[in-house]
């Protein structure tokens, strides 16, 4: 999964595709082309940004920023998912070329289990604890590991009983949402413990403050780190991979598979 962030203020490349309150389709498309080249099966785009402090944006703005994107990527050929928990936004997106939502609050508005019920649509819901503007401040579990399986579990059930099809789910533990460093170490070495209903384990760790906190790296420095964090991942059980860097991150998983070929 590449990221496309349709926004001015995301952590990692905040303003690249986002100038004077609009998308620039040209360098968007351009972006979209070359991630696709190089592997990218899933093309997310996002119109707020859910860094650490971030400011929510209205439901209005988000779509504006998300829209003339949608138009000018539907004629390719990748799944195109929307990174978004406004259900208007949702449905826009369901019928205007998206065949995925990825949602922060993993449903935590009903409405938006009713947008993906009425569509084919597939559904990526992540554990978060707080709110983006402030989840980094204090976080605290007593069992990291046991309350986000708990969570994503809760969270699918009401997924199934909204009537969505249990095919069309995916889950994301949601590395960096609330979690301090041991918290994220202990979700990656324990990722199939919350997997839940055999579903699918969607895993965001590419340039992560967390990588900081080992590294000491700032934010265009973490491609090193973000693809050991891609391995260990993959290794670990997880499904799929949301990245900034699809090219380097496939030479990586490349590299793992020929060795797994050997067992």
């Amino acid at each position: 999964m590449g990221v496309l962030n349709i926004t001015p203020d995301s952590f990692s490349d905040g303003g690249q595709l986002f100038q004077d309150g609009e998308a620039r389709l040209d360098r968007v498309r351009t972006q979209a082309l070359a991630m696709l080249e190089a592997g990218a099966d899933v093309l997310d785009i996002g119109g707020e940004s859910s860094r650490p402090g971030a400011e929510a944006v209205s439901e209005a703005q988000e779509l504006a920023r998300i829209a003339p994107v949608l138009e000018a990527l539907s004629d390719l050929p990748c799944i195109l998912s929307v990174d978004t928990y406004h259900p208007g936004t949702a449905r826009h997106a369901v019928k205007h070329g998206a065949s995925m939502i990825n949602d922060i609050t993993g449903g935590e508005d009903p409405d938006m289990l009713g947008v993906l019920a009425e569509s084919d649509a597939a559904y990526a819901l992540m554990h978060m604890q707080g709110r983006p503007r402030s989840m980094q401040a204090a976080p605290r579990y007593d069992d990291v590991v046991t309350e986000v399986g708990a969570f994503l579990a809760e969270r699918l059930g009401r997924c199934l009983q909204s009537g969505i099809a249990r095919n069309r789910l995916m889950i994301d533990p949601g590395f960096g949402f609330g979690k301090t460093l041991e918290h994220n170490l202990a979700l990656l070495r324990s990722l199939n413990q919350i997997r839940v209903e055999d579903r699918p384990v969607l895993v965001g760790l590419s340039r992560k403050s967390m990588l900081k906190a080992i590294t000491g790296r700032e934010v265009e420095d973490r491609l090193a780190g973000s693809l050991a964090l891609a391995v260990l991942a993959t290794q670990g059980g997880a499904d799929m991979l949301r990245v900034h860097d699809v090219a380097e991150t496939q030479d990586a998983l490349k590299v793992l598979g020929a060795l797994a070929t050997l067992a």
